[in-house]
């Protein structure tokens, strides 16, 4: 079972934020084999969704209020380390996710930008495909929403 914390930017720890920026690059750029700016200025006013196993970060989401990414609350950078994936820890990071921009935000409708090939995965979690598919960082992504 994870251990959920939520932090704003100015509660991380610098070896938090480390982990955390560590953790993008290894799946974002290195596995994804994406070379793009993970670091885009927007972390400092996102709320920050970390699932440790035991000490380790394994599971990371950044979250956003309305208009600060889309006008819709929102979900970003949802990634899992690759060895720890057969645990579910995605379905764990985004249902947390969600309950925060829920309880936090009021959130009644949430938007995300989706890599299409995890579309089946943001389906299950309720999210429905929003407009046509495009790219992102090279990557195809598709609009979701979840009300």
């Amino acid at each position: 079972m994870l251990d959920i914390q939520i932090k704003n930017f100015s509660e991380l720890t610098t070896k938090e934020l480390y982990d955390i920026l560590q953790l993008r690059s290894e799946v974002f750029v290195v596995e994804q084999d994406c070379v793009y700016q993970d670091m885009d200025g927007k972390d400092t006013v996102a709320l920050h969704v970390m699932g440790f196993k035991d000490t380790i970060l394994v599971a990371y989401a950044r979250l956003f209020q309305s208009g600060h990414y889309f006008n819709e609350p929102s979900i970003g950078r949802v990634v899992v380390k690759k060895n720890e994936r057969h645990q579910k820890y995605g379905h764990d990071i985004m249902l947390a996710s969600i309950d925060v921009l829920k309880q936090q935000f009021n959130a009644s409708v949430i938007k995300i930008s989706a890599q299409c090939y995890l579309k089946k995965f943001y389906n299950d979690l309720g999210f429905k495909e929003t407009g046509n598919t495009y790219l992102e960082d090279g990557i195809p992504h598709i609009a979701m929403i979840k009300n």
